[in-house]
């Protein structure tokens, strides 16, 4: 049995995602050398230690950003997230890190077309089954525990992602993009956007979550080195 204050509901899942991606573009911006690493403090969260931004101006920023991510997540329109890295003095996009999100709703039409398919062994399959007496098969609800843990090895290959990724030699920014369902309610303040893509790039698979709600695969997408002009 599992117990009902572990059990995720829609709103906890809701919660756990945008937590996620706070975590996970405050880790991109540290690790990428995007903001100094002096405006950042360290924090205990997923039983790792994170580091978030001090800096004021990013923190309202995400605010805003998060809070409409949550309304658009508990109405199921967002597809996608992607931090895009570009070079202030070049102007090329040089990473784009991408996080697709589904709706898990157990069905075999449940899954976006935007999500990236494939075989790989950084991606886990950690959507747990159970047999019932009937012989059918069910989902075992999760715990907030299991996400956790998987939401752990994700921003340990973010963290770890300096030992594969050029080192970007220019000044940088970042834009974050999400990709919403037409159906969605766009504020005014939000612009249309192109898609950023790079040109000549690797692709690295990074590991992926699911709650009782969502499924977030997560992957990376950069300029080769060799393709700069150094």
């Amino acid at each position: 049995m599992v117990a009902k204050d572990t059990v995720i509901t829609l709103k906890g899942s809701v919660e756990i995602v945008t937590e996620f991606f706070f975590t996970a573009i405050n880790s991109i911006l540290y690790q990428r050398g995007i903001y100094q690493p002096e405006t950042f403090k360290r924090e205990s969260k997923y039983g790792l230690t994170v580091l978030t931004t001090t800096d004021q101006g990013l923190l309202s920023y995400l605010g805003t950003v998060m809070s409409q991510m949550g309304s658009w997540l508990t109405d199921g329109d967002v597809q996608r997230l992607v931090v895009v890295v570009t070079g202030i003095d070049s102007g090329e996009t040089l990473e784009r890190w991408q996080f697709n999100v589904c709706v898990d709703d157990g069905s075999e039409g449940s899954v976006d077309v935007s999500i990236m398919t494939g075989n790989d062994e950084n991606v886990s399959n950690n959507i747990a089954m159970r047999k019932g007496s009937d012989g059918k098969i069910t989902k075992t609800p999760k715990t907030v525990k299991e996400v956790h843990d998987e939401i752990q090895a994700i921003i340990r290959q973010i963290t770890a992602s300096v030992t594969f990724l050029p080192l970007l030699n220019e000044p940088c920014s970042f834009d974050l993009l999400v990709y919403t369902n037409k159906s969605a309610v766009v504020p005014h303040k939000w612009e249309d956007s192109d898609p950023r893509y790079i040109m000549n790039s690797q692709e690295v698979k990074l590991r992926s979550f699911t709650t009782s709600f969502h499924k977030v695969d997560s992957m990376v997408t950069y300029k080769e080195a060799d393709e700069w002009e150094l």
